[in-house]
C-alpha cells in the first residue's frame, strides 16, 4: 500500500536559516538540499559531482553538522540553520581559503568548496586536530587532483593561525 498524501510532485515549504539569513521556499518534496540550493535559491558553491554521497564536493554544514547534500532532501532543513561555502565567505575569503590558496591545494576546484566546508567544520569542533585527525575528518573529500598534502597543510597552517589569533 503506498501512501498517497506525497506524491512524487507534491511541493514542500521550507523555511530555514541560510547563512545566516531567513529565507522560504516552495520546493518538490522529492528534491534535494543541492538541488534546492542551486536550482531554487541560486547558490551554486556547492557542488554536483557523484551525486552519491561519496565525493564530498557538496557538503555543507547542516545544524552544525556536516552533511552531504546531495543525500538530505530539502525538507529535511526546515526549521534548521545551514550554512554554505558561500556563507563561510561572506566577509571575503577566509583565513582557511587563504591557505589553500597559498599551499597550492586548490586546482581544478570542483572539490574546494566541499573541503573548505569539512575543513571548517573540523575547526570549529577540533582546533587543535592532529595531522591523523585531519586526515580522518576529511576522508569524505575526494581531490581529483590529488591535492591531499596540501589541504592537510592548509588545514594544520589555518589551525596554528588561529590559535595565535586566539
Amino acid at each position: 500500500m503506498t501512501d498517497s498524501s506525497v506524491h512524487p510532485t507534491s511541493e514542500v515549504a521550507v523555511a530555514l536559516e541560510l547563512n545566516g539569513e531567513n529565507v522560504r521556499a516552495t520546493i518538490p518534496a522529492h528534491r534535494t538540499l543541492l538541488d534546492m540550493l542551486r536550482d531554487d535559491l541560486g547558490l551554486c558553491g556547492t557542488k554536483r559531482c557523484c551525486a552519491e554521497g561519496e565525493c564530498g564536493a557538496c557538503s555543507v554544514l547542516l545544524d552544525g553538522e556536516l552533511v552531504n547534500s546531495c543525500l538530505v532532501l530539502g525538507a529535511e532543513a526546515d526549521g534548521g540553520a545551514l550554512l554554505t561555502i558561500e556563507g563561510v565567505s561572506m566577509g571575503g575569503i577566509t583565513d582557511l581559503q587563504a591557505e589553500f590558496l597559498a599551499a597550492g591545494a586548490v586546482q581544478c576546484g570542483v572539490c574546494i568548496p566541499g573541503q573548505v566546508m569539512a575543513a571548517e567544520q573540523l575547526l570549529r569542533t577540533n582546533p587543535n586536530a592532529s595531522r591523523d585527525e585531519i586526515r580522518d575528518a576529511m576522508s569524505g573529500n575526494l581531490c581529483r587532483c590529488a591535492s591531499y598534502q596540501r589541504i592537510v597543510e592548509a588545514i594544520q597552517t589555518a589551525a596554528a593561525g588561529r590559535q595565535t589569533d586566539a
